[in-house]
């Protein structure tokens, strides 16, 4: 059997803002090469955990690696790719420009930098848009571009925070298919979702609920230990067995 190599380490992370517990005792190891999903209701602290990994966030107690490396790492900036749950884009500017001052920080020039905004663009199916002010753009249109400007530097990590809100489910379905070359490709990827249909396209899931990792495991095991047919009737088990 491969071994694989360990990408990701959470070892008893919690997190409180005030008295509200938004995380409470994580631990959880995420291997290079897969494609790793976080599956949990609106509120149950998928999004805090992710950005614990993208060191935008500290916890209160615990600890988080990256590449065995101790996070927050400023040496480490240029190997994640980061879409939030929202949008960081620069309306008044074109999608062009958004493009070329993102990929700039990341240290991409000249040739390179034109060729890396084509192949994301062309990935997003938004190659004809590049000349639009990104303030025209539809939400789903936005959605897609963030998801280009995270790829822009080949980053061997990809967090994504809900990334296919909004987007119809042709073009879903070819971001995805994007999401298995990029895998192929040894790029680990790290997926909030709450749509089931997601959830069973990944290779591991761990399911998110009150701030409580309650079960993790290949959408498979998870309906076999739980005697389901559905990764949402295991979701619903597990998490009736741990209020």
């Amino acid at each position: 059997m491969e071994q694989l190599s360990m990408c990701v380490s959470i070892r008893h992370v919690s997190k409180s803002y005030k008295k509200h517990r938004v995380l409470e005792d994580i631990n959880l190891d995420i291997f290079e090469g897969e494609i790793f999903g976080l599956l949990g209701p609106s509120g149950a602290g998928k999004t805090t955990l992710v950005k614990q990994l993208t060191g935008l966030d500290t916890p209160t107690s615990g600890e988080r690696y990256l590449f065995q490396t101790k996070m927050p790492s400023l040496k480490l900036i240029t190997s994640i790719g980061y879409m939030a749950q929202s949008d960081a884009l620069y309306e008044d500017l074109s999608a062009k420009e958004n493009l070329q001052f993102f990929s700039s920080l990341y240290g991409l020039k000249g040739e390179k930098q034109t060729r890396r905004i084509a192949e994301v663009m062309e990935l997003v199916q938004l190659s004809g848009d590049l000349k639009r002010l990104v303030s025209n753009f539809s939400g789903g249109m936005k959605r897609r571009l963030s998801l280009a400007i995270a790829l822009l530097h080949e980053p061997k990590i990809l967090i994504l925070d809900e990334p296919t809100v909004g987007i119809d489910p042709v073009l879903r379905k070819s971001i995805w298919e994007a999401f298995y070359k990029l895998k192929q490709n040894g790029t680990t990827i790290i997926v909030t979702t709450h749509v089931m249909d997601e959830a069973g396209k990944c290779d591991r899931l761990g399911l998110i609920r009150g701030g409580r990792l309650i079960a993790v495991g290949t959408p498979d095991e998870l309906k076999e230990m739980t005697n389901t047919t559905t990764i949402e009737e295991a979701f619903l088990v597990y998490g009736g067995a741990n209020k």
